[in-house]
């Protein structure tokens, strides 16, 4: 069974973002991709779902499709877009799904509990604060990671993944995280890693999720129990085993696993 992908054209600051949605039965999972990601980046993971899950992707500010949308690109502009693309498409009842800097952004628009927000899962997330090995040499080093196809490889090879995604795969993740705005590439790692969101952490009243990647070098998960639990203490979190920090890319089929247990611990 399949069903049709529709592209809706959601308003925002300075222009528009356009929206995949796929499947009618909620609650809508709204995606929300890591930095260098796109809409795509979910692609396996809603392929595994249940065809008639209600699912939503885009491409942020400053990537991809969404390139040319203007600045600025910090993390409180990129919640404002969320929350602009469930208020513009009236979801009645969803749970935001973010990756790593994904993951950062919708932990913002959960803490202004916004109507209809059923839950929030956090897939290899930045944690709300930000550890003591996010340096300013590090966060120098981090902008340069995407400069090029060689330096793409080099980071997924030795940084990103646990093991090679397959060769298409690791095509589009090269294509993607060259396909930026350069005030958007350098935002994340210059600026946004290190922005203390705790207290707004701390604001966030619906169900919780996380998943770390057993050998993620980015988020580990050690890292994740000490910085990120403490102002999420209702989250549940587990491990999932084999996988570095791309989940969505390496580990599809328990991301979607875990995504459907949970949806089914919320109830009607």
């Amino acid at each position: 069974m399949t069903t049709e992908t529709t592209t809706d054209n959601v308003l925002v600051a300075g222009g528009a973002i356009d929206v995949r949605r796929q499947g009618q039965r909620g609650p809508t999972l709204v995606f929300v991709h890591y930095w260098g990601g796109s809409a795509r980046t979910w692609d396996a993971v809603v392929k595994q779902l249940p065809a008639d899950r209600d699912t939503i992707r885009f491409d942020q500010r400053g990537w991809s499709s969404s390139r040319t949308l203007p600045g600025p690109y910090h993390l409180d502009q990129l919640a404002d877009d969320l929350i602009c693309v469930v208020e513009g498409l009236g979801l009645d009842r969803f749970v935001l799904v973010g990756h790593s800097m994904g993951g950062k952004v919708s932990q913002l628009a959960a803490a202004r509990r916004p109507p209809g927000l059923a839950g929030l899962v956090l897939l290899a997330p930045a944690p709300p604060r930000p550890p003591a090995a996010v340096t300013a040499e590090y966060r120098q080093f981090l902008a340069h990671a995407y400069d090029s196809t060689q330096t793409v490889e080099q980071a997924l090879d030795h940084a990103l993944t646990a093991a090679p995604l397959e060769g298409a795969v690791r095509g589009a993740v090269v294509c993607d995280s060259l396909a930026s705005d350069d005030a958007a590439r350098h935002e994340w790692p210059l600026r946004g890693i290190a922005a203390d969101i705790a207290e707004a952490a701390e604001a966030i009243n619906v169900p919780v999720l996380f998943l770390a990647g057993e050998h993620d070098q980015v988020e580990p998960p050690h890292v994740l129990q000490h910085h990120l639990l403490p102002y999420i203490p209702h989250a549940r979190f587990d491990i999932v085993p084999g996988s570095g920090h791309l989940l969505p890319l390496e580990a599809p089929a328990a991301v979607v696993a875990a995504l459907e247990d949970f949806i089914t611990g919320l109830g009607h």
